[in-house]
This record gives C-alpha cells, sequence and structure tokens, in this order.
C-alpha cells in the first residue's frame, strides 16, 4: 500500500522517512517529492508497506509532529491523468498593454 505523508518539515529526508516508518514493519519504499529545478524538498512524500503494516503505520502516526508540524500520514490516492483540451484560453501569446520593458 502506498501512504501519503504531508507537512514534512523541509529538512526531512527519505531516510528519515524510512527510519520512521520502520517501526510499524518493513518498508519497500520511501520519497521525498522535490523541486525539479531546485531540487529542495516540497514537504511531501510516499512510503510504500504491506497493507497490514501500512494500516498500523497511519494510525500509529496519527498524531505525528515534527518541529511544531503535524504531519498528515493517510494512504496514498492513486494518481490522477492530467487532460488536455483542444480548446481553451491562448497560452502563449505576447501579453498586450504596458508599454516597453526597457
Amino acid at each position: 500500500m502506498n501512504i501519503y505523508v504531508g507537512n514534512l518539515p523541509y529538512k526531512y529526508t527519505e531516510e528519515d522517512l524510512k527510519q520512521k516508518f520502520s517501526d510499524f514493519g518493513s518498508v519497500v519504499s520511501a520519497s521525498v517529492v522535490k523541486d525539479r529545478e531546485t531540487g529542495r524538498s516540497k514537504g511531501f512524500g510516499f512510503v510504500e508497506m504491506s497493507e497490514a503494516d501500512a494500516n498500523s503505520a497511519i494510525s500509529g502516526l496519527a498524531s505525528w509532529e515534527v518541529d511544531g508540524r503535524q504531519v498528515r500520514v493517510s494512504q496514498a490516492k492513486p494518481r490522477e491523468e492530467k487532460r488536455f483540451s483542444g480548446s481553451g484560453g491562448g497560452g502563449g501569446g505576447r501579453r498586450s498593454g504596458g508599454g516597453s520593458r526597457y
């Protein structure tokens, strides 16, 4: 089962997640989502565990707090597909008005 872990301190690493969740069973994988451009944490991540271990972790970490932040731990929802429609407001044109930038 995939577990969503939100409101993490930005200093939290994948190893920190593995260590915390290993108290509840075997961790298959742990990841902290990072910004593509800066490489810094976005403050959330995912942990994969067996269903029994995951349910135990979700219950056991319901009131988990780190650095004064209430960390949210829940079953991850399936990722939604991004759908692009063929219509919509223009995306790449020049903006009108405003005069010269120089």
